[in-house]
């Protein structure tokens, strides 16, 4: 677990990235140093590595200004990757970001200063979609998050799998995602997202995540998942790790609706919306919300089947997975 530092004037709790020797608390906007090093009380994680000292400062003192309500704030990222001008580019995943964002701030209330956009078309560049800014975003997301909270991650780019050695995934693969500078930096691992954006999560905040990439059935590595038949009859299937690590939260809720099967792949087309490329996951999954069908979770999962089934040609199933299980058919899906 990473340390914790209180910010010097509301005393909220946060969450520093690793590495960073400064950071602007998300509730009153107020700078707190750190310090630095192990003088400060902090160390970073191992598995980040060396920082360069002259990137130390944390790119997020860009946090949402002004005082949010105390309790019931709305957050959100977003992180489309096109891979532009390269032999995996993608011509959708934009496109899902700004559709994704449009309906967080018009139809669920998101304020727009909490919805962080990470894609290649942005100015700034810490909002470029690297594997460092990515990482900081995660952290950026669940940093001072407090009870009655929503946090809701969204991803479209490319998704992958790795050999797992430790023998804590049943297929023997962990799955990732691909940041822009995945072919120099690599990709961020199943595992870190858990430690990142499952495992803080104290009791009484919500997080939901959006992936939409292949191989995403458990990108979260979240403990349950949804094995749904393509009549709708369900059961929860147990994916906690053998050697009993515990992959849920401190008390928090997550759930998370991913592209396909871990073994499958997520298309990019142009075949749902008949004008221009989407990721099929991000528009069924929008349609759904739009068109009346997200009362509750399992109808979600049944429309956005429905909708990619109906092109003929597409063969991946939206997945579900929770860190609870529950009754698909009366939860409510609240954002």
């Amino acid at each position: 677990m990473y340390s914790l530092v209180t910010c010097s004037n509301c005393n909220t709790q946060l969450q520093p990235p690793p590495g960073t020797r400064s950071i602007r608390c998300a509730i009153c906007s107020a700078i707190t140093d750190i310090g630095g090093g192990s003088g400060g009380g902090y160390a970073p994680p191992p598995s980040y590595g060396h920082q360069h000292h002259h990137q130390a400062m944390s790119p997020y003192h860009h946090a949402p200004p002004g005082p949010p309500p105390a309790h019931g704030r709305k957050k959100a990222v977003i992180c489309a990757i096109s891979y532009k001008n390269s032999g995996c580019e993608l011509k959708g995943c934009i496109n899902d970001a700004k559709c994704m964002r449009y309906m967080l701030i018009n139809k669920l209330h998101f304020p727009e200063s909490n919805v962080l956009m990470l894609t290649e078309e942005e100015n700034d560049p810490y909002r470029i979609p690297t594997k460092k800014n990515m990482r900081m975003a995660m952290f950026w997301l669940v940093q001072g998050c407090q009870p009655g909270d929503s946090l809701l991650f969204h991803y479209s780019g490319h998704g992958s799998q790795q050999v797992n050695h430790s023998g804590e995934e049943l297929d023997g693969y962990d799955e990732t995602l691909c940041p822009l500078d995945f072919q120099t930096e690599g990709m961020i691992v199943d595992d870190e997202i858990n430690n990142t954006l499952v495992k803080p999560l104290p009791h009484g905040v919500r997080l939901h995540a959006i992936i939409d990439a292949c191989h995403s059935g458990t990108v979260l590595d979240l403990p349950y998942l949804c094995r749904m038949t393509r009549s709708g009859h369900y059961e929860w299937e147990d994916h906690g790790p053998e050697s009993g690590a515990w992959k849920g939260t401190c008390g928090g809720e997550v759930i998370s609706f991913s592209g396909c099967d871990d073994h499958q792949t997520s298309a990019d087309t142009a075949a749902l919306s008949k004008i221009t490329s989407t990721g099929a996951m991000t528009f069924s999954f929008i349609q759904a919300i739009e068109h009346g069908q997200g009362a509750t979770y399992g109808s979600i999962l049944n429309s956005m089947r429905s909708t990619i089934g109906k092109t003929g040609g597409l063969t991946q199933e939206p997945q579900l997975t929770s860190c609870e299980p529950f009754d698909v058919y009366t939860k409510p899906f609240c954002l």
